[in-house]
């Protein structure tokens, strides 16, 4: 049987405890860190939260850990109303959004990683650039060829707005793609549920005029169709969308253009 290891200076070891003396209502933090900076390997540290003198979601005890006990611990947040998706983060298992994941929710120790499958900047904060610039790729904005009209907006009917709903919701806070093994396999070409799901979102746009561009620019064995629908992305999209719809619809209209 072929067994695997990590590479030495990979290997995740045991950190700190810091107990919460006198806390009637105890829940454990087990929070992965890691300093660039340091040239020590990975941890996680164990932190007690007194939940009566805690908010309700996991990102109020990330804050409380920061503010209270140590101010070392990185991550990030803005928002916190589930909009900006800076705060996501893998949490009990499932990547998630750390601001509308509720303590509750997890039995047990409440483990906390970064995104996988992406560069650490340092503790939880991971390194989107490679992100952000694939979804640049897609030119998400609206293209067009016919002028404005001089005296109103671009308008929409009705049914045709219902078309952007399920896609214009996407905060892109890339908890789809990092949960989806195909993205982690060819990360580096495969564009991945959530710019796929941006690309369709104006592939779809009536007001949009670059339909043919667009699809030529998807037109590739990897930047499309290394989508197998594992259907993680879906399953774990804190916004409740349907990335794996979006990739099927556009390998719909890929079909219907080759045979029009």
């Amino acid at each position: 049987m072929a067994q695997f290891t990590l590479p030495k200076n990979s290997k995740i070891g045991k950190g700190k405890h810091f107990a919460a003396p006198g806390a009637a209502r105890v829940k454990n933090f087990q929070i992965y860190r890691w300093d660039p900076d340091s040239g020590e390997n990975p941890r996680t540290d164990t932190y007690e939260v007194d939940l009566d003198k805690c908010g309700p979601m996991v990102l109020d005890a990330l804050i409380k850990i920061k503010n209270e006990i140590d101010p070392t611990l990185t991550f990030r947040r803005s928002c916190r109303e589930g909009i900006c998706g800076s705060c996501a983060m893998n949490i009990a298992g499932t990547n998630t959004l750390a601001c509308t994941k509720a303590i509750s929710e997890v039995s047990g120790d409440v483990k906390i990683y970064p995104l996988p499958h992406m560069p650490v900047v340092k503790d939880l904060v991971p390194d989107m650039t490679h992100f952000y610039a694939q979804y640049a790729s897609i030119q998400p904005w609206l293209k067009t060829e016919s002028s404005a009209p001089p005296d109103r907006e671009r308008l929409q009917s009705v049914s045709d707005r219902e078309k952007i709903d399920g896609l214009y919701e996407c905060i892109l806070c890339a908890c789809c793609s990092t949960a989806c093994p195909s993205y982690w396999w060819n990360g580096d070409r495969y564009l991945g549920p959530a710019v796929l799901l941006q690309a369709y979102r104006f592939i779809v746009d009536s007001r949009d005029e670059s339909t043919g561009e667009r699809l030529d620019n998807l037109e590739d064995p990897f930047r499309l169709y290394r989508c197998h629908t594992i259907m993680n992305c879906t399953r774990t999209c804190p916004k409740g969308l349907n990335p794996a719809k979006a990739i099927a619809e556009i390998k719909k209209l890929m079909i219907e253009r080759r045979s029009a």
